[in-house]
C-alpha cells in the first residue's frame, strides 16, 4: 500500500490535480489496492480529521486577519513603520519588513499580508525609484512571517497533527519572527546602500508621535490576543473569537473604515480560504491514518537511524528534504502529511518538539518565496504586476538571508525555546 500511495500522490502532483483532492485520490487508490479496507473508512477519517476543538481558530483566525484588512489596520501600521524607519536610505524597504512583522502579529497569513502591505508598499517604493522586481522581492519575502509571528495557522496545524501545545509554538514563533524580519531587513540595507537606492525615503516620512497614536489601536489586538493566551485567560481557539470581537471594534469603531455593506464581502473571503484549507486538512487525516497503519513512519525512523547517527546530520537532512517540499507542495499539506512522521523521529534524536515545529514552518515558509509553487512569489507578483521569471535574479538574496536564519534556528534551540521556558512550562 505504501508504494501505491507515494506513487499516486506523485502522479497525481505533476498532472496538477488540486492538493486536497490529490491526497483524496491517493488515499482511496492505497485503499484499494490494499483490498482489505471498506471505502467507508474515506468519508469516516476526514470527518474525524475535522472533528477538533483546536481547528475551530482557524477560520476565525482568517475572518480577523480579513476584517483587519478591510478595517484600515494596514495602512497605519504602514505609516507607523515608515515613521520608525523610513527616514534612512532604504528606509521604505525597512518599513516593508517592519510592517509586515507588526501586520503577521494580526493576521496569521502570508498571503494576506503580502495583498495587504504590498498593495500600499510595492507601488510606493516604485515611485521612490526602486526597480519593480526588487520592491515585489522585498514584500514575497517580508510576508513569509505571517506564518513564524504567532498567531499563525501552519503553527495550529503543526500542533493539531502532532498532539504539541498550540500556545508554546505561539511563543515560540516570537524568537525566529524576530530573527527572520531582523535580518531581511539589514538585507535591505545594505542593498539599497550598495546600489545607491533609497536616499530620498525619508521626504515623506510622517512624525512618529501622530502615527503611533493612530496605529495604537491596531497595536492592541496582538497585545489582547497573545495576553490572553499567555496568561492562561483563554486559550488559542477562543482567542481567535477574541480576535474576530477586537477587529470588528477596531475597524468599526475606531478607524470606521470598516462598514456593514463591507461584511458580506469578508466573510465570502472568510469562507472560500476556510473551504480550501478544511479540505486539505480532512484529506489529509485520511492519508496520514493509512500511512500509520502502514508501518511507514516505523520504517523511516529506521531507515533514518541507520543512516544519520548524530542529531545534526539529521536535521541538516530533514533541512533538505522539507526544503524541496515546500517548493512543490502546499504548506498546510506538507505539514499535515509529513508532520507525524517526522516529529516522532526528532523526539527520538532528542529535539523538543517545539523547537522541531518552528524549523518544519521555517523551511516550508521558504518554500512560499521560491519557485515554482512559492505563493507568496505569485501574490507579489500579481500585485507588482510583474512575470516570476523578472524577480528571481533580485530573490535570490532574499532566499539566502532566510536560509542563513533557518541555520541559525536550527542549531541554537534556545532562540526558539527560551520564551516557553521561561513563561509557560511548569506550570
Amino acid at each position: 500500500m505504501n508504494a501505491a500511495l507515494a506513487l499516486s500522490l506523485a502522479i497525481l502532483f505533476l498532472l496538477g490535480v488540486p492538493i486536497a483532492v490529490a491526497i483524496g485520490l491517493a488515499s482511496v487508490i492505497g485503499i484499494e489496492v490494499q483490498g482489505r479496507l471498506p471505502l467507508l473508512l474515506v468519508a469516516q477519517r476526514m470527518f474525524t480529521g475535522l472533528d477538533s476543538f483546536p481547528l475551530m481558530a482557524i477560520p476565525l483566525f482568517i475572518l480577523a486577519g480579513n476584517l483587519m484588512s478591510a478595517g484600515g489596520i494596514s495602512h497605519r501600521l504602514v505609516e507607523l513603520a515608515k515613521s520608525i524607519v523610513g527616514g534612512i536610505q532604504g528606509g521604505l524597504a525597512a518599513s516593508c519588513v517592519l510592517t509586515c512583522m507588526l501586520f503577521a502579529s494580526v493576521s496569521g497569513s502570508s498571503v494576506a499580508t503580502t495583498f495587504a502591505i504590498g498593495a500600499i508598499l510595492i507601488p510606493a517604493m516604485v515611485r521612490h525609484g526602486y526597480p519593480a522586481p526588487m520592491a515585489a522581492s522585498v514584500q514575497a519575502s517580508s510576508a513569509e512571517l505571517g506564518v513564524l509571528i504567532p498567531p499563525s495557522i501552519p503553527l495550529i496545524l503543526y500542533g493539531v497533527s502532532t498532539d504539541t501545545s498550540i500556545g508554546q509554538l505561539f511563543l515560540a514563533g516570537i524568537g525566529p519572527g524576530l530573527l527572520v524580519g531582523g535580518a531581511l531587513m539589514a538585507l535591505v540595507l545594505i542593498l539599497c546602500r550598495v546600489r545607491g537606492i533609497g536616499r530620498e525615503d525619508g521626504a515623506d516620512r510622517p512624525r512618529l508621535g501622530p502615527a503611533l497614536w493612530a496605529a495604537l489601536p491596531a497595536l492592541m489586538v496582538p497585545v489582547v490576543i497573545l495576553g490572553g493566551i499567555y496568561s492562561g485567560i483563554f486559550t488559542p481557539t477562543e482567542a481567535s473569537a477574541v480576535a474576530v470581537a477586537t477587529a470588528l471594534i477596531v475597524g468599526m469603531g475606531f478607524y470606521r473604515d470598516l462598514r456593514l455593506r463591507d461584511l458580506p464581502g469578508v466573510l465570502k473571503k472568510t469562507v472560500i480560504a476556510t473551504s480550501a484549507i478544511m479540505l486539505i486538512i480532512s484529506a489529509a487525516a485520511l492519508f496520514s491514518f493509512l500511512v500509520t497503519r502502514s508501518g511507514l513512519p516505523n520504517e523511516i525512523a529506521a531507515w533514518f537511524r541507520d543512516v544519520f547517527e548524530s542529531r545534526i546530520a539529521f536535521l541538516l537532512a530533514v533541512n533538505l528534504l522539507l526544503l524541496v517540499v515546500g517548493m512543490f507542495i502546499e504548506t498546510s499539506a506538507a505539514i499535515l502529511v509529513l508532520a507525524p512522521i517526522l516529529a516522532p523521529i526528532a523526539v527520538a534524536y532528542g529535539v523538543d518538539p517545539v523547537h522541531f515545529g518552528l524549523i518544519v514552518v521555517v523551511n516550508l515558509a521558504l518554500g512560499m518565496i521560491t519557485p515554482p509553487l512559492g505563493v507568496n512569489l505569485f501574490a507579489a507578483c500579481a500585485v507588482a504586476r510583474l512575470p516570476v521569471e523578472r524577480i528571481i535574479p533580485q530573490l535570490l538574496w532574499f532566499v539566502l538571508t532566510v536560509f542563513a536564519a533557518l541555520m541559525v534556528i536550527t542549531y541554537v534551540p534556545a532562540i526558539t525555546l527560551w520564551p516557553v521556558e521561561m513563561l509557560m512550562r511548569g506550570r
